[in-house]
């Protein structure tokens, strides 16, 4: 009997926001291309002595659900090959998106990264880092300035001295593949010492050949800097790329309550989406 394939699911953050419409979009378009079912989930926050809203009404709820059945209407016929639905939950926002992903077994997470929210007592955007942070799965966070395209052609997959760097390139390879992207690895020289110069470019040997065996088209940049972020975006910047990929801690790997900062820098000032993949056991590439 043929096994049957489980669709894949994506859980987009929903304020009403311009900044979470655009989190809607751009899960859209990712989810035209992989193949995904897509859940917009708006949480209600629980009233406290420093809300200027009266979130714990039943009239609040109802006006969120009237206009999260209008972003039905309107997006439904784009997605191509999955179904649109919605979940109202309440809680802390972060912690419920994450639960919610939890709950679906979702294969990502779409936040926008600064939302601006005249609705709500709160703002999909501030609590970005907090969703990367309590996420069971990948997020990507993306910038209401950002341009959705049609496409995705070009995505960055920077590399450091950290040990779970890599872990991040079978996720972006997969992402290549079904966009028919190519891959730029960029390989970050952040230190002086020969000896951590020595891991990154070993790193990037590995990821190269891994890519070159996986037959996935992809270009390799080696650049010296002071900060990984700043490095990182103008490159992506310079290229015009359409995705970038990080792990979400890469000086802290232990932590499991705060971003790293290269995590933290990249979620609030990349103005090109991030996919933020959470470290697991380093997983062997070819040595």
């Amino acid at each position: 009997m043929k096994k049957t394939e489980v669709k894949k699911q994506i859980v987009v953050a929903i304020d009403f926001s311009k900044n979470s419409i655009q989190a809607l979009e751009y899960s859209i378009l990712i989810a035209n291309f992989i193949g995904a079912d897509i859940m917009m989930v708006w949480v209600d926050k629980p009233e406290t002595e420093e809300s200027i809203y009266d979130n714990s009404g039943h009239e609040h709820r109802q006006e969120a659900k009237a206009r999260i059945e209008e972003l039905m209407k309107k997006y439904t016929k784009s997605l191509k090959k999955g179904n649109l639905t919605y979940k109202l939950r309440k809680g802390k926002i972060y912690k419920e998106i994450a639960n919610q992903a939890k709950y679906n077994d979702a294969d990502f997470i779409v936040t926008g990264s600064h939302g601006v929210s005249g609705f709500e007592s709160f703002m999909i955007g501030s609590n970005a880092s907090k969703i990367v942070t309590y996420s069971p799965c990948p997020v990507i966070t993306v910038r209401e300035t950002f341009n959705i395209k049609s496409s995705i052609k070009k995505i960055v997959v920077p590399l450091d001295n950290s040990s779970a760097t890599r872990q991040k390139v079978s996720h972006a390879m997969e992402m290549a593949r079904a966009c028919k992207a190519e891959i730029h690895v960029l390989e970050l020289q952040s230190s002086t010492l020969k000896s951590i110069r020595r891991i990154v470019t070993k790193y990037t040997e590995q990821v190269e050949k891994f890519l070159k065996e996986n037959q996935i088209k992809y270009f390799v940049k080696s650049v010296d800097c002071d900060n990984i972020t700043t490095a990182t975006i103008k490159y992506a910047e310079e290229i015009e790329a359409d995705q970038i990929y990080i792990m979400t801690e890469q000086e802290q790997e232990t932590s499991n309550i705060w971003l790293g900062p290269f995590a933290m820098q990249m979620v609030n000032n990349s103005p090109i989406p991030v996919i933020n993949i959470h470290p697991k056991e380093l997983e062997t590439l070819a040595r």
